[in-house]
């Protein structure tokens, strides 16, 4: 099993973390929204490596059977390969190329705030809860509790719809 969880790990590990170096390269050019978009479809795309992964072990390891359990133990250690890539990948780019990133977030969040019409008191709420963000997102602890949490759902669902659509117990695969 620990071979085929590196493997597809680091895998998808890899395609998160390069299309976030690429993404924040360009985020000036394509923008917050654009940026979410672009990097839940990288995770859905990486998250086929959950599906691949579970599928190859059932087939090598487990003989063509693996119960639920089973694929959901293996899903889960490749979401959990490939999320610390992705934080580990942030934690660089935040410290040493984007540290501006919680003011250019903040500024993103309240025009978006104006533009949709929201009262002063309201924008200025939001202006105090996102000059609290910025200062607790300084703190490495916190801002990689936030990043893990960017993957984990689609990754956590990834692991169970692959781990319901590939369990096969004894019966159904014919032995």
């Amino acid at each position: 099993m620990k071979q085929i969880v590196l493997k597809y790990g680091f895998i998808a590990g890899g395609m998160l973390a390069g299309m976030m170096v690429v993404q924040m390269a360009f985020m000036d050019q394509i923008g917050f929204d654009m940026g979410a978009v672009v990097g839940y479809t990288t995770m859905a795309i990486a998250g086929l490596m959950i599906y691949f992964g579970i599928r190859s072990y059932r087939d090598s390891i487990g003989g063509g059977v693996v119960s639920f359990g089973r694929a959901f133990r293996v899903g889960i250690t490749i979401v959990a390969i490939s999320t610390t890539c992705y934080v580990a990948t942030w934690q660089v780019v935040y410290y040493k190329f984007m540290p501006d990133f919680g003011e250019k977030y903040s500024a993103h969040v309240l025009a978006k705030a104006k533009a949709d019409g929201k009262s002063e008191a309201e924008l200025e709420q939001q202006r105090v809860e996102m000059e609290e963000f910025k200062e607790m997102y300084k703190n490495p602890l916190v801002n990689i509790g936030f990043t893990f949490l960017e993957p984990l759902p689609v990754g956590l669902l990834m692991t169970l719809l692959s781990a319901g659509l590939l369990r096969r117990d004894a019966k159904r695969a014919g032995a």
